[in-house]
């Protein structure tokens, strides 16, 4: 199917289940121990192996799934992460999208929708959207709309998913405020 089939169906199948779904129960629960994955990104256009555990050993990390690179929900969710990244920055995080989208789309991707500000990882073989149970059971081509924030020791320490790509920035970003306070302690 080309990309345009691929979006318009996975666009129905969104509004058929329901676009304004509120939070629902995460595939990872918080302190779980979040699988390490190696995966082919792109950061402003170039591309490179991203690595959970190496960039865990830098502090904690937002990892985020979304369902399909230049749809609008996922083009408007990249763009808050984006306009946020400056914030994620500023408490040590390291923000990551993850989608079945191939590495050339994410390439693009990465560009135009996140503005080179922070990395996209492709999972053509869904083998991490299984690990975090985050293919959409609706649509399992597709990634589910669920976002983490995962600690330096691998463990989770929130997740929420929501197919609306509205509350992913801002809840993130509260968690990582909420995690980040406590360490301090």
């Amino acid at each position: 199917m080309h990309t345009m089939g691929k979006i318009t169906a996975f666009m129905a199948s969104w509004l058929l289940w329901g676009w304004t779904t509120g939070t629902a129960m995460a595939a990872l629960d918080v302190g779980e121990r979040a699988p390490d994955f190696t995966a082919p990104a792109a950061l402003a256009g170039k591309t490179f192996q991203f690595s959970l555990g190496e960039r865990l050993a830098k502090g904690p990390v937002v990892l985020y799934f979304f369902p399909a690179a230049f749809s609008d929900g996922c083009s408007a969710e990249a763009h808050s992460f984006a306009e946020a990244t400056p914030q994620f920055e500023s408490l040590g995080a390291t923000v990551v999208g993850v989608s079945g989208d191939d590495i050339d789309t994410l390439s693009k991707f990465s560009v135009q929708a996140c503005n080179g500000k922070f990395a996209v990882a492709s999972d053509e073989s869904q083998s991490i959207m299984k690990a975090f149970d985050a293919v959409m059971q609706t649509r399992p081509d597709y990634a589910n709309r669920v976002s983490y924030v995962i600690a330096p020791s691998g463990n989770v320490v929130y997740a929420y998913m929501s197919l609306n790509p509205a509350r992913h920035v801002d809840n993130t970003l509260a968690a990582l405020r909420e995690w980040a306070a406590k360490a301090r302690k």
